[in-house]
């Protein structure tokens, strides 16, 4: 018998997928995207470049993993907190 806490339809060695959120940070223009759904990225990789004040802003990933979705094209205003993309670990 399995103990209560885990769920007999799953595996033991199943593991929780990550999920990351990667959202704006302040109010600026997409000014590049770099990947697309579906692509691989590791820790660090850049998703888009951002604009604001004339300044280029590179959106990175803190996890390796793939892009699931992305929620932005070029040329779109975003507003602090839009979500961007999101990338299964």
């Amino acid at each position: 018998m399995l103990p209560s806490c885990l769920d007999e339809r799953r595996s033991v060695w199943e593991v929780p997928v990550l999920v990351e959120e990667i959202h704006a940070e302040m109010v600026s223009s997409v000014w590049k995207v770099l990947v697309q759904p579906g692509a691989r990225v590791d820790a660090g990789d850049t998703l888009v470049i951002l604009e604001s004040m004339k300044m280029e802003i590179p959106v990175l990933t803190e996890h390796a993993g793939t892009v699931r979705e992305l929620h932005v094209v070029e040329g779109e205003v975003l507003q602090e907190g839009d979500l961007i993309a999101t990338v299964d670990g």
